[in-house]
C-alpha cells in the first residue's frame, strides 16, 4: 500500500471526517438547525410572497424524487422528514427495481432526510411564489446514506482534501431544443454551429434560463450553438466547491427542461436523440489545486507536470470500467460511434477533440484536463466521482504514463472503451477498485438497477422485427 493510502486510512481510523458514512453529533446536528433556520429567514426577506417549496433528493439517474409543501412546513424541516429508501431503486421509468432488496418485500422503510445547507433557492416556474430544497438521506444514527450519490463524491472529495489536492472543475452541459408542436416545427431554422442569431423564440428561452439560473447562484459564463441543428451547449463558472457545482448542473438541468416546455419546446437530454445528429455530452474541465490554491497542473505548452501525468494515467487506468457510469442506459452507447468528437478509446492529447483526455490551450495558470466521456445523461456527482478516482488513484498508485495520441502505438496498445451496456456493467461490478474507492453496497445497488432497466427494454420486440418477412 502506498504512503498516501496509509495516510488516508489513518485519517478515518481517527475519524478525521473522511469517513463515508459520518455519524452525525447532536451539536453538530443543532448547528445545522440553527443555520437552516437563518437560512430560511434570509430567503423569506428576499421572497416574501413564497407559497410553495419542492423538497427532493437526487435518485441514481438524477430524476428528482419527493414532494410539494407549503410555506408553513418550512420551517420544521430543520428537523427533518422522511422519505423512502427505495427512492435509489428507482429505474429510468419510475419503478422500483425490487431485486435491490430495498423496495416493497422490506416495507419500502422511510429515513430522516434533512435540508442540504445552501440549496434553498427559486424555482424556475414563478419563482416568487416557488422555491425547492435539496434533501439529504440519513441511515440509523444520522450516518450519510450509503446509496446517496451526492455522498459517494464527497467520500472521494475528502480523500483527495486529505492529501492536500484540491480540484477545481467547470462542466459544459449539452442538449437539444425540439419545438412541441407541428407548426413550430416547420418554422423553426437551420440553426449552424456557434451561431450568433437564434431566432426571437430561442432567444427568449435562453435568456430566461439565464435570468433565473443567476437567481439560484449559477454563473453561466457561455451559452453555444452547437455541431447540430437544434443542438445548445451551457457553461458553467469553474469552482472548487465540487458538491456545489453538481447541485448547479442538476438545478440548471431542471431550469432548461421547465423553461423550454414554458416555451413551447422540449429540451432533450438524451445521450444520442437523432442517429443522424451529434450526441449530447457532458464535459468536465478540471485542475487540481495545491493548500495554497496554487494549481499544480500549471505549465507551458507540450512541457506537462508530474501530477497532470498521474492524474490522466489513472482516468485512463479506470475509463473503461467506468463506463457503467459514465453511460448509464442502453441509449448512451448510441453515442460512441465514429464521428462528432466523441471518443472510442481511452486516450489522451493535447488540443484534440476526438480523444477522451484533451489538455485544451490555455495559459500556464489556467492549465487543465478536459474529461469528454460522459454523456448528457449521466448524474454529474457520479461521473465527477469517476473522475475523482482516477485522479486519487493515478496520484497515488500509478507510476507509467500511457501514450498520447500523437505517438505510435502497437495494436495491443490501444484501449478500447466498451460498447455495450451489459459488458459496461461487468466490467465496473468485476472492478475491486470500484468498491474499495465507491462501496460494495453502491456497486451491487447500480448494477442491479440497470440490469433490470436494459432487460426490460431487451425484452420488448422491436417494430422492425415485427415486420420481417420469415
Amino acid at each position: 500500500m502506498s504512503a498516501a493510502l496509509t495516510e488516508i486510512n489513518s485519517a478515518i481510523r481517527m475519524n478525521k471526517n473522511i469517513h463515508p458514512f459520518i455519524t452525525q453529533t447532536p451539536q453538530e446536528k443543532t448547528d445545522q438547525n440553527h443555520l437552516f433556520i437563518k437560512e430560511v429567514e434570509r430567503y423569506l426577506e428576499c421572497y416574501p410572497d413564497t407559497k410553495h417549496i419542492d423538497i427532493f433528493l437526487y435518485d441514481l439517474n438524477g430524476h428528482l424524487r419527493g414532494k410539494r409543501i407549503d410555506i408553513s412546513c418550512l420551517r420544521n424541516l430543520a428537523k427533518g422528514c422522511y422519505l423512502p429508501l427505495s427512492i435509489y431503486a428507482m429505474s429510468l421509468d419510475g419503478r422500483v427495481i425490487e431485486e435491490t432488496g430495498i423496495g416493497k418485500f422490506v416495507g419500502e422503510p422511510d429515513y430522516l432526510c434533512l435540508p442540504v445547507l445552501g440549496s434553498l433557492c427559486p424555482n424556475p416556474i414563478e419563482p416568487q411564489i416557488n422555491a425547492q430544497l435539496l434533501l439529504t438521506m440519513k441511515e440509523e444514527h444520522l450516518q450519510e446514506c450509503r446509496y446517496e450519490p451526492r455522498n459517494i463524491l464527497k467520500k472521494l472529495l475528502h480523500q483527495l482534501h486529505a492529501l492536500d489536492y484540491f480540484p477545481c472543475v467547470a462542466a459544459e452541459l449539452e442538449f437539444y431544443l425540439q419545438p412541441l408542436s407541428q407548426e413550430s416545427q416547420k418554422s423553426a431554422l437551420s440553426k449552424q454551429c456557434f451561431d450568433l442569431n437564434p431566432d426571437e423564440a430561442i432567444q427568449a428561452l435562453l435568456d430566461e434560463i439565464e435570468t433565473i439560473s443567476k437567481r439560484q447562484g449559477i454563473q453561466i459564463t457561455g451559452i453555444v450553438s452547437e455541431s447540430s441543428s437544434e443542438q445548445y451547449e451551457i457553461n458553467i463558472q469553474h469552482s472548487d466547491n465540487i458538491l456545489s457545482l453538481c447541485d448547479q448542473i442538476m438545478m440548471l438541468k431542471r431550469n432548461i427542461k421547465q423553461i423550454a416546455n414554458k416555451h413551447g419546446f422540449r429540451a432533450n437530454f438524451l445521450a444520442k436523440p437523432d442517429l443522424h445528429k451529434a450526441g449530447n455530452g457532458m464535459h468536465f474541465h478540471m485542475s487540481l489545486l495545491d493548500s495554497n490554491k496554487q494549481n499544480i497542473f500549471s505549465c507551458s505548452a507540450g512541457d506537462f507536470t508530474k501530477p497532470l501525468l498521474s492524474v490522466i494515467s489513472g482516468l485512463i487506468y479506470f475509463m473503461p470500467d467506468s463506463m457503467a457510469i459514465l453511460a448509464p442506459n442502453l441509449n448512451s452507447y448510441r453515442r460512441f460511434k465514429l464521428g462528432h468528437h466523441v471518443p472510442l478509446e481511452a486516450n489522451w492529447g493535447w488540443n484534440n477533440r476526438n480523444v477522451a483526455v484533451r489538455i485544451p490551450c490555455a495559459d500556464p495558470e489556467n492549465q487543465r484536463i478536459e474529461y469528454r466521456v460522459a454523456g448528457a445523461d449521466c448524474n454529474p456527482y457520479l461521473a465527477l466521482a469517476m473522475i475523482l478516482m482516477g485522479s486519487l488513484h493515478g496520484l497515488t498508485h500509478i507510476s507509467a504514463i500511457p501514450k498520447s495520441v500523437n505517438q505510435p502505438k502497437l495494436q495491443t496498445e490501444h484501449n478500447f472503451l466498451p460498447t455495450e451496456q451489459i459488458d459496461a456493467l461487468k466490467r465496473f461490478k468485476n472492478n475491486h477498485w470500484m468498491k474499495q474507492y465507491l462501496n460494495s453496497d453502491f456497486v451491487e445497488l447500480w448494477c442491479t438497477v440497470k440490469q433490470a432497466e436494459y432487460q426490460h427494454i431487451f425484452s420488448q420486440i422491436t417494430d422492425v422485427e415485427k415486420s420481417w418477412d420469415i
